[in-house]
């Protein structure tokens, strides 16, 4: 299957200008597209940090960081994955446990409302109590909107 790229960002909607702001009246309807990187990341062995999941661009807006485990960590003690930037480990996903098949929500900081001027870099972490572990797969997922520059 081919893939396209082309810059952003997307939007939809064919009421694009108007002054109506009441129910009833033609109120624009264009939205934006809600965009998604994924990366599967590691959780098997030895810590692994800043495992990079995606380069999300200046002025968007993250809406949701989803981290789900598909095949349990095995390591001897707790097994934890924490997903956040350079400056802040944990701004998206907070010490959570990959040691049970689950899906977790971001629990998003304020980074996610802007990114900011610049692009940023999703980091995950994985910090293993024994680093003996043999098994476990897990995927993580940021969600965005493209240049909503809420700020």
């Amino acid at each position: 299957m081919a893939n396209t790229t082309f810059s952003g960002p997307i939007k939809a909607g064919n009421i694009f200008n108007t002054t109506g702001t009441t129910v009833g009246t033609n109120v624009s309807n264009v939205g934006s597209v809600i965009m998604a990187q994924s990366k599967v990341i590691d959780i098997i062995g030895a810590a692994a940090n800043n495992q990079v999941i995606g380069t999300i661009p200046a002025n968007s807006q993250i809406v949701d960081v989803i981290l789900n485990v598909t095949t349990v960590s095995d390591d001897t003690g707790t097994a934890t994955v924490s997903v956040g930037t350079s400056a802040d480990a944990d701004a998206f996903l907070a010490t959570v446990s990959v040691k049970a098949l689950a899906t977790t929500r971001g629990t998003l900081d304020t980074e996610a409302t802007n990114v900011g001027a610049t692009d940023i870099q999703v980091l995950a972490d994985f910090i293993p109590q024994n680093g003996d572990g043999t098994t476990g797969a897990a995927t993580v997922t940021v969600l965005y909107i493209q240049n909503n520059n809420l700020s």
